[in-house]
């Protein structure tokens, strides 16, 4: 099979492709190696051998011979992990995250360990150690983050689709970015079990592809309880692939006091564009209210901090990673966390470790998590009125690098529609709305369309996604061989 066919062809096509036996999983294993091994995105910070590669994806299984990207935050055992951090440089787990054990069974061998930001602290890639990755649309923009190497290896054909994780939004924030689909799952969908925590009440693994089919054919393989989980429970009846060309009956609420100022006209524009195409597929449009979704951004900087300042205690150099002294054991910690911690990370640590010291725990950590609480019932009264909610997944288009490194708060900001929904726990999708120019002109970017709907309704969410998407009809070719720029 030509090559060109091989980099068009979904990942449900290749499946089916090799199933057929039109090619054979060693022709497309090898296109992909060559692919990945021509890394012009700085997306891998670990490659698969041609060897190693084969011996890890089961014969047999329903995506057999179709090869994935794992981002460097999944355990994956004789494999370098390092989180995009110098503290874990060199560490090389003894076991293998959930997700991955779960691709490997579905016959889908590893191409590489994908770039993101420090354990997935970021929007744009750019807190990576080992350097920024590239958005394939134009390679003097950011991907996104923190799960900007997965989505930027999809859109530049580096990978026929990835595993990615979303915190609050490091999946659908760079997919928009890159103008791929990214799914985040209900918290609870998917097994956490060998994914290196950040925030434990928000971290959710989750696909990122070229299409909605390839999202849903991911998710099914992922999903389920995991008793090395405990709050891992699966999607009861699993999942299908969508079929839905139609949206009749369908109601899409629009939260419009959230969509105000800040937004890229380039952005707006699509955003409306995309809700005349759910008119027009029968969908029903209605105005509603998140009345708590704007402190969602400030209650997320005061939860996920505290819950990092937590996890990452435990990188200290006494058991693994980076040891920078062995003159006492205070030394040791300070110098080593000196040393191998990014600047955002010790930022969050700081933030976090403050938030929950003795007197400021109620007036910080305590609200917090009163307003995690009115955000999760503001959307249970927009689902009781509508079937989706739906935002701009980014309110700009993907920016330059460097262009808000120096403005923390800026940078956060850029998570402004994606972070209420992970604070609420529930499944949100992103897909590609079109393209559009960023404010104070240059070449034009993805848009990404988020989609969001109740807890556990993934199979209705992607059903409504897929038909949306045949209707919008986006093509990511131009990224494929070197981006539109």
């Amino acid at each position: 099979m030509a090559d060109m066919q091989l980099l068009a062809a979904s990942g449900a096509e290749t499946a089916a492709q090799i199933a057929a036996g039109e090619v054979s999983a060693d022709e497309v294993l090898d296109f992909w190696l060559s692919r990945a091994a021509n890394d012009r995105l700085n997306g891998y910070l670990w490659k698969s051998g041609p060897e190693s590669a084969r011996e890890g994806g089961a014969p047999g299984g329903p995506l057999s011979g179709v090869p994935i990207a794992i981002k460097d935050i999944f355990c994956t055992e004789g494999v370098p992990t390092t989180a995009a951090s110098r503290i874990l440089g060199g560490y090389v787990p003894p076991y293998t995250a959930t997700s991955v054990s779960k691709t490997a069974a579905a016959g889908m061998p590893m191409l590489g360990k994908t770039n993101m930001d420090e354990f997935a602290m970021g929007s744009s890639n750019e807190n990576s150690a080992y350097g920024a990755c590239l958005n394939p649309w134009d390679t003097e923009r950011v991907p996104g983050g923190s799960s900007g190497g997965s989505a930027a290896v999809v859109a530049g054909g580096l990978a026929p689709w990835a595993l990615g994780t979303d915190t609050g939004g490091s999946i659908r924030q760079p997919a928009g970015f890159c103008g791929i689909v990214g799914l985040k799952p209900t918290y609870g969908a998917i097994s956490r079990y060998g994914m290196i925590a950040f925030a434990s009440s928000l971290d959710q693994c989750g696909p990122l592809t070229r299409n909605v089919t390839d999202a849903a054919l991911l998710l099914e393989v992922l999903q389920g309880r995991d008793e090395m989980d405990t709050t891992s429970v699966g999607i009861e009846g699993g999942i299908k692939a969508p079929t839905a060309e139609r949206l009749d009956g369908m109601t899409f609420g629009v939260p419009r006091g959230l969509i105000g100022e800040g937004i890229e006209a380039g952005v707006l524009a699509r955003f409306e564009d995309t809700l005349i195409r759910i008119a027009e597929l029968g969908g029903e449009i209605v105005d509603i209210e998140l009345p708590h979704a704007g402190h969602a951004i400030s209650a997320y900087y005061v939860l996920a901090p505290a819950e990092a300042s937590t996890n990452l205690s435990r990188y200290d150099g006494v058991r693994y990673g980076l040891r920078s002294s062995d003159e006492d054991l205070l030394s040791m910690y300070e110098l080593t966390r000196e040393e191998g911690f990014g600047p955002e990370v010790k930022r969050r640590i700081m933030l976090g470790t403050y938030a929950l010291s003795s007197g400021y725990y109620d007036a910080y950590y305590g609200r917090a998590q009163k307003v995690r609480t009115r955000i999760v019932e503001d959307f249970d009264s927009a689902f009781a009125k509508v079937d989706f909610v739906v935002t701009p997944t980014s309110p700009t288009v993907a920016f330059r690098l460097g262009e808000k490194t120096a403005d923390p708060w800026t940078m956060y900001l850029s998570d402004v529609f994606t972070v209420p929904i992970s604070l609420a726990g529930i499944p949100a999708i992103s897909i590609p709305a079109g393209l559009a120019e960023p404010d104070g002109g240059g070449p034009e970017l993805p848009v990404g369309f988020q989609i969001a709907a109740p807890a556990f309704s993934e199979q209705k969410l992607i059903e409504a996604s897929h038909a949306l998407e045949q209707a919008i009809g986006f093509d990511g070719s131009a990224a494929l061989e070197g981006g539109a720029r």
